[in-house]
This record gives C-alpha cells, sequence and structure tokens, in this order.
C-alpha cells in the first residue's frame, strides 16, 4: 500500500510536468529547479507556491485553532511561563523568602522535564515504549490540556540516551579515540537522571538536623526535667552538652546547605540539555 506522502509526491511531479529527483548535490538540485521552471513555469507556480497558497487558505481556521488551545494550554494549565514550587515543599500560601524558593522551584521544574516532558518524548518515538507506557484515554485527546506524567517512562528515555556512543552513526571512526565513548547526549541525560534522583530520594530523606544532632531529644529531656527548655541551668555538663549538640546541628545545616548549592550548580550547568 502506498504512503500518503508518496502519493502526494507522484501527484506533484504530475502538476509540475517534471519529476523531482530523490537526492542530489546542492548543484544538481539548482539544475533541477532551473530546469523544471523553463520547461513548465506556470506549472511549476502552481505546484511549488499555488499549492501552499491553497493549503495555508484550508488550514487557516485549524491552525488559530491550535494557537488558542496551545495558549490556554501554557498559560494556565501547564503554565510553562513560571516557576512554581510543589505543595509538598511550599505550601500555597505560606510566605518563603527568596532564598529558600530557589531550589524547590528550580527542581521541581526538573521533575516536570523529567516525567512529563522526556516521558512523552519517550513514547513519542517508540512503539515499543508506546504500547508499554499507556497513555490514559482522557490525556490522548485533542486538545491535551493535562499532561500527562509517567516518571517511569522519563527515566526509561534517560537510560536509553545514557547508553548512546560515539560510532558510525554518530560520525566517529574506529580509528579515532572518541569511538565508543559516551556522547554529549548520553553525559547530559546521565547527569539529569542524577540530579532528578537525587531530589526525588535523598533530598527529601535526608535526617533533620536538630533530630541527627540530638538536640531535639534533649529538649524532650529538659521538658521533662524541668518543664520547660528555655532554662538556665548550672550545670556545667548540660551547658557543655548543649554547645556541643548545637555545634554539631550547625555543622550539618552548613553541610545540607552546600550540598544544596552544589546540586543547584549542577542544575545550572546543564540548562542548555533541558528541551525536547
Amino acid at each position: 500500500m502506498k504512503s500518503r506522502y508518496w502519493t502526494c509526491s507522484r501527484f506533484a511531479d504530475w502538476l509540475r510536468g517534471t519529476p523531482k529527483i530523490e537526492y542530489g548535490t546542492f548543484e544538481e538540485w539548482d539544475a533541477w529547479r532551473k530546469t523544471a521552471q523553463i520547461a513548465h513555469p506556470v506549472r511549476w507556480w502552481i505546484a511549488e507556491e499555488g499549492l501552499d497558497i491553497v493549503q495555508n487558505f484550508v488550514c487557516w481556521p485549524m491552525e488559530k485553532f491550535n494557537d488558542v488551545s496551545y495558549y490556554i494550554n501554557n498559560r494556565w494549565f501547564t503554565r510553562s511561563h513560571t516557576l512554581t514550587a510543589h505543595p509538598r515543599n511550599i505550601k500555597p500560601g505560606e510566605w518563603r523568602d527568596l532564598s529558600d524558593r530557589l531550589l524547590p522551584c528550580l527542581f521541581n521544574a526538573l521533575v516536570d522535564f523529567v516525567e512529563i516532558e522526556q516521558a512523552w518524548h519517550h513514547v513519542c518515538w517508540d512503539a515499543e515504549a508506546s504500547k508499554r507506557f499507556v497513555v490514559p484515554w482522557y490525556r490522548r485527546g485533542w486538545p491535551r490540556l493535562r499532561a500527562w506524567r509517567c516518571p517511569e517512562a522519563g527515566l526509561a528515555y534517560l537510560d536509553w540516551a545514557s547508553g548512546l556512543v560515539q560510532d558510525e552513526d554518530w560520525g566517529v571512526q574506529k580509528i579515532d579515540i572518541k569511538y565508543g565513548h559516551p556522547t554529549g547526549q548520553a553525559l547530559a541525560a546521565m547527569e539529569i537522571k542524577e540530579l532528578y534522583t537525587w531530589w526525588i530520594e535523598v533530598y527529601p530523606h535526608r535526617p533533620d538536623p536538630y533530630d541527627a544532632s540530638g538536640w531535639s531529644a534533649y529538649c524532650d529531656s529538659l521538658r521533662e526535667k524541668y518543664g520547660t527548655v528555655f532554662r538556665s541551668s548550672k550545670n556545667t555538663d548540660e551547658r557543655d552538652e548543649s554547645m556541643r549538640m548545637l555545634g554539631v546541628c550547625d555543622r550539618i545545616e552548613k553541610e545540607y546547605e552546600d550540598e544544596d548549592t552544589y546540586m543547584m550548580n549542577r542544575l545550572i550547568a546543564v540548562r542548555a540539555n533541558l528541551w525536547t
């Protein structure tokens, strides 16, 4: 069964009066255009320009409808113009300084990139993946005003991209020292997956500094012993122990802050690859 593209191509060849070459150099294409245009100038114009005018006229209503639906989707649903923290990180209506908003806003955007954009990219171009990760019927419709989210599909795409190596398909010969090495896309995918995994699996499960340092338990013991934590103890051992625990707490908080900064810097460094 002939493809629709093949049928349209044959029709254009018939209308133009000159069959189009399948492939050639720039010089060969220029020569074909000049020959075809001289042989049938009117038919050339109809095939190469007139049909485009008709197509633009016929498709204009649908294109405008697409523009409106995409605007509505980007403006109120996908909200691609914003960086917003997830409610699990910052509750709506809760005040946070900019210094506290940067980390969750950036990494929540990364999560959406992996679980929505990369996931959809994976099922769009892979027939087997589209069977494995079934998109719900209400997300297949058009226009899609709600994004389909699938962490498994997003990670599967990153795993696939991480396995890309420089070989003949990438124009690299076996004698080249780069042959068999990861491509730039593969290195970026590895980095994106590490950042995503850190935010999803590591960051939320870091021990609370006050608990890890023992300060929370110490305060509970003071409440049981004195009825309050706001008590100036004359016991030297208690003061020394409290200062030690506060010092540990400060050290853990500083380690967390340094880790957050380091991961944000890595995310900024890979930003050129955050597109689909």
